[in-house]
């Protein structure tokens, strides 16, 4: 049998994951009260080596296992000037007493040329893990399996909406699956009308952004704020979704301010979330109800053209802020 490792990387921009990672480790090590006893938490750009070294060695009181997390060590060693501590510790790892667990916690992905990634892949002593956020479709089959790993379940729609609505911030996905769940009492799957009335559309600022550009008629602007968006690696016909979702909402927001009803009327009616109503209404004095409408069928046409293969994606979207800001 293998023996356990004693030392850990946890690397990457999905600090939620890390850290329910880091959760299951420390849980793993008996009764709770105990390891919290025998656990120590260093900053990796204060920690001197041997402060880290010595608490290490040290046996755990009344307990198996000692755990011991520095954050962001491995980053501040790559620095320069800093081989001596590089090597000392490159050295010291694979020399930890079995009951020790050494877990290095780092918020950037580390590269797989790095020395202690290395280490830590061919030491039967070490773990490693790399935690990279989950893109696009990824992003809402991790919403699906969050979803059911709570006892729930969601529609595939309602799964791309609050991946849509959220974005990559897998915390606040977290909180927003947890609060449709108790919306949804667990007693039946969660629909997309659920999103759009609970869950506020963090990810829709540069959306906001980009059709008030072009309501306003600022071409260079919406120009700008698109191309940073397809540089981020958004894809066209996402975007193309995106901004025809946008105008939608615009165009339900539009009738029923021209017919009267207040922000709150309005959210209440058409079950949008009172703080996303409020923006809507806001963004909807840029527009009238007919540019409003005519701008819907426009991106209905292009969004034909482009899957029909008429027209390359990304070129489609310059020519319509060109021509909605001429």
């Amino acid at each position: 049998m293998a023996e356990p490792a004693c030392f850990f990387i946890f690397h990457g921009k999905d600090e939620f994951t890390q850290a329910e990672t880091l959760s299951q480790l420390k849980s793993g090590l008996g009764d709770p009260a105990m390891v919290d006893l025998n656990t120590t938490l260093f900053d990796g750009r204060t920690v001197r080596l041997g402060e880290l070294m010595q608490v290490c060695d040290t046996i755990p009181f009344m307990a198996e296992k000692r755990l011991v997390i520095v954050e962001g060590l491995l980053e501040h060693l790559g620095g320069k000037g800093r081989e001596k501590e590089r090597d000392a510790l490159l050295e010291y790892l694979p020399q930890l007493p079995p009951t020790t667990r050494l877990a290095l916690v780092e918020r950037n992905t580390l590269s797989s040329k790095n020395r202690f990634i290395k280490l830590a892949q061919s030491s039967q002593m070490g773990y490693e893990k790399s935690f990279q956020v989950p893109q696009r479709v990824g992003l809402e089959r991790w919403i699906v399996k969050r979803v059911e790993d709570h006892g729930g379940a969601i529609h595939p729609h309602a799964a791309a909406l609050l991946a849509t609505d959220v974005g990559e911030n897998l915390r606040l996905l977290e909180m927003e699956i947890t609060k449709l769940l108790t919306f949804c009492n667990f007693s039946r799957p969660i629909q997309p009308a659920d999103v759009e009335l609970l869950t506020p559309f963090a990810a829709q600022a540069d959306i906001f952004a980009l059709v008030d550009a072009i309501g306003q008629r600022r071409g260079q602007a919406a120009a700008t704020l698109l191309r940073r968006k397809l540089e981020a690696g958004d894809e066209p016909l996402y975007l193309l979704a995106m901004i025809v979702r946008q105008i939608r909402l615009l165009i339900q927001v539009k009738e029923k301010s021209e017919q009267g009803y207040r922000s709150d009327e309005i959210a209440r009616q058409a079950k949008i979330h009172p703080y996303v109503t409020g923006k809507l209404v806001r963004q909807a004095q840029n527009f009238d109800l007919t540019r409003l409408e005519a701008i819907h069928r426009q991106l209905l046409d292009i969004d034909v053209a482009i899957k029909t293969g008429r027209i390359d994606p990304a070129v489609a979207l310059d020519l319509l802020v060109v021509e909605l800001t001429e």
